[in-house]
C-alpha cells in the first residue's frame, strides 16, 4: 500500500494524465509481464491499449478510476459500441455480442456499454475497488445503458469471482483463436 495522507478516492478521468496512469497501471498487469503464478493469483489484463484510443474512448464516455494523490491505481474502462473498431483484440468481442440471444432478442438489440478492461494495482486489491468501481459505472451509466457486456477469460478465475460478486451473469463462452483463448461474456443487467 502507498504511504498516503490522503485515502483513494473513486473518481472518473479527468485529465489527459489519468489516461496516462491508466496506460501505466495496465503495463505493470499485462499478461505478457506477470509470472504464471502472478497471473494464477492475482489475475491480468491482456489488452493493450494505444493512448490515442483511450483518449478517444474516455472523451466520449470518462471511464472509472481509484485515485491515490494523484496515481491512478485501479480502472474500469468504459467503452462505447462505437469504439469497437478501435482495439483489435476486442473485435471478437463485438461479433460475439452480435450473435448472442438474451431473453429472446439478440444482445447487439439493447443499448448496452462495454466494460473494456478493469483493472486494481498491487497493494490495492481486496480494499473494495473492484465493487465501488462497478457501482461508480452503474451510478454514472444506468440512466443511459441497459446494461454493461465484458468478457473475461476463463483462465482468469479471480476477476471471474469478482464479476460473479458485483452482479455479472454469464451468458457464453467463445473462443478467440488470435489470442488462443476461451472468453466467458457476462452482462449486469442495469434494468432493475
Amino acid at each position: 500500500m502507498h504511504e498516503s495522507t490522503i485515502k483513494p478516492i473513486i473518481t472518473t478521468v479527468k485529465s489527459d494524465d489519468d489516461v496516462r496512469g491508466i496506460l501505466a497501471l495496465q503495463q505493470k498487469n499485462l499478461k505478457k509481464n506477470l509470472t504464471p503464478e502472478q497471473i494464477q493469483s492475482q489475475g491480468f489484463v491482456t489488452v493493450e491499449h494505444e493512448y490515442a484510443v483511450l483518449k478517444a474512448m474516455n472523451d466520449a464516455q470518462p471511464s472509472v478510476i481509484v485515485k491515490d494523490g494523484e496515481t491512478v491505481v485501479a480502472y474500469c474502462l468504459a467503452m462505447l459500441p462505437q469504439f469497437k473498431n478501435g482495439v483489435p483484440e476486442l473485435k471478437t468481442l463485438f461479433e460475439a455480442i452480435d450473435e448472442i440471444d438474451y431473453e429472446s432478442q439478440k444482445l447487439k438489440d439493447f443499448n448496452y456499454v462495454v466494460m473494456g478492461q478493469v483493472c486494481v494495482g498491487e497493494g490495492y486489491r481486496s480494499m473494495g475497488f473492484f465493487d465501488g468501481m462497478y457501482q461508480k459505472l452503474r451510478e454514472e451509466l444506468s440512466a443511459k445503458f441497459e446494461m454493461c457486456v465484458t468478457d473475461i477469460s476463463t483462465n482468469n478465475t479471480r476477476s471471474l469471482k469478482a464479476h460473479a460478486r458485483v452482479g455479472f451473469i454469464a451468458v457464453k463462452d467463445f473462443e478467440d483463436k488470435n489470442l488462443n483463448e476461451v472468453w466467458r461474456v457476462v452482462i449486469w443487467d442495469w434494468r432493475s
